[in-house]
């Protein structure tokens, strides 16, 4: 049985991906041996142009690639400067905040300056991983949020096990205008917080699961002019295909979910969240 997912029913409107790893997925970053989805991923051989080309099949028209290191940064920008439709986030992730220096810093706010970049992200706190201590991470979520303002991208959040900590940071170095959390993670009373301060809420394959009903909770007080959806490709995948590679083409799993929760055809959705892609990631 191949590990490839079969793509869904096509989406009778478009709408994107707001966060995934082309690098991860075509092989620039090797998997590790405990990275068994990255690796699956990587076997299929995947390129962008393939990448693309199966997701505008069933409707998804764009896709913002996230980096989360020097090298990936660099990579993704450079992917959003030779593919139409392909945009990019730049930033030095949590889990590697050590590597966060001057220098490092410096050269992510250089690449948030180029026009096909439109996100500094994923930065944030991540308090399930001890990869990096909490005084770097902290310090470099703060360094990444003045980039943001300093450059006007949108700043893309990395928040696991943190959420409290995160909204302290946010409200103690005051928001950039535009805030997303990826792969949202929290409760509706983290949602309820979230719309109040105006940050998007991009949801991803986890709400589809069976015991992510807090999750769906969440999505239904999440504001539709403050949501978004995403893959976080390769990892992530929607029911029914846990454990195996996701990629953009499964968009349609987790959108029909997040419609089907909140009650509304999934045409009014994908027009909302592609409206909300403007607002965050500027005219395509």
């Amino acid at each position: 049985m191949s590990t490839i997912p079969a793509p869904p029913e096509p989406l009778s409107a478009p709408v994107f991906d707001s966060h995934c790893h082309l690098d991860i997925m075509v092989g620039n970053r090797q998997a590790s041996s405990g990275d068994p989805v990255a690796q699956a991923a990587q076997a299929a051989s995947a390129t962008v142009r393939g990448i693309l080309d199966d997701a505008r099949a069933v409707g998804v028209t764009r896709l913002v690639t996230i980096g989360y290191d020097l090298p990936s940064s660099r990579w993704n920008a450079d992917a959003a400067r030779e593919n139409e439709g392909v945009y990019a986030g730049v930033a030095v992730h949590p889990n590697e905040a050590h590597a966060a220096t001057p220098e490092a810093l410096a050269e992510i706010e250089e690449l948030a300056g180029r026009p096909e970049v439109r996100a500094v992200g994923e930065t944030g706190l991540d308090y399930y991983r001890d990869w990096a201590s909490r005084d770097d991470q902290h310090a470099s979520f703060r360094a990444h949020i003045e980039i943001a303002k300093r450059t006007g991208k949108a700043l893309v959040i990395h928040d696991r096990e943190a959420h409290d900590d995160v909204l302290k940071v946010l409200a103690s170095e005051g928001a950039p205008r535009v805030v997303v959390f990826h792969s949202f993670s929290g409760d509706a009373e983290m949602a309820k917080k979230c719309a109040e301060a105006g940050y998007f809420m991009s949801f991803s394959g986890p709400v589809t699961y069976k015991n992510a009903g807090y999750l769906r909770e969440a999505a239904q007080v999440a504001p539709a002019e403050l949501m978004l959806v995403e893959t976080d490709a390769p990892y992530l995948p929607p029911v029914p295909y846990r454990g195996k590679p996701n990629a953009p083409y499964l968009i349609p799993l987790t959108l029909r979910c997040l419609a089907e929760v909140k009650g509304v055809h999934p045409d009014y959705l994908c027009e909302a969240i592609s409206a909300n892609g403007v607002t965050v990631f500027g005219e395509w």
